[in-house]
């Protein structure tokens, strides 16, 4: 079987051609940089359209952690008031289950 010969192209079907992928390019990397999160205007507890829950209503207290901390990290400012079993702000250890509701 003989080859099929290659026809040469002439330099504007070259140059229609490159800027014709340039086109494809720059609209793909237009549409991405419109859809892709922007993490300077992040706001806490929230992801692109959906809202994400920092924490559950159940919290189990880990190692390290204050009730500052966990109400700066699940947006529960009023953790005493809503755990009448924490007697002393003071006194959280690890594995103290707490109930958070973020406001």
């Amino acid at each position: 079987m003989a080859k099929p010969k290659l026809k040469a192209m002439a330099p504007q079907e070259i140059t229609d051609a490159a800027s014709w992928y340039c086109a494809i390019v720059l609209g793909a990397l237009i549409l991405l940089l419109t859809v892709r999160e922007n993490p300077m205007e992040e706001t806490p507890g929230v992801k692109g359209y959906l809202k994400v829950r920092p924490c559950e209503e159940i919290y189990v207290v880990g190692e390290g952690e204050t009730l500052h901390t966990i109400s700066d990290k699940c947006g529960d400012p009023y953790i005493i008031e809503r755990n009448p079993h924490i007697q002393d702000p003071d006194d959280v250890f690890p594995g103290l289950v707490i109930r958070i509701t973020p406001s």
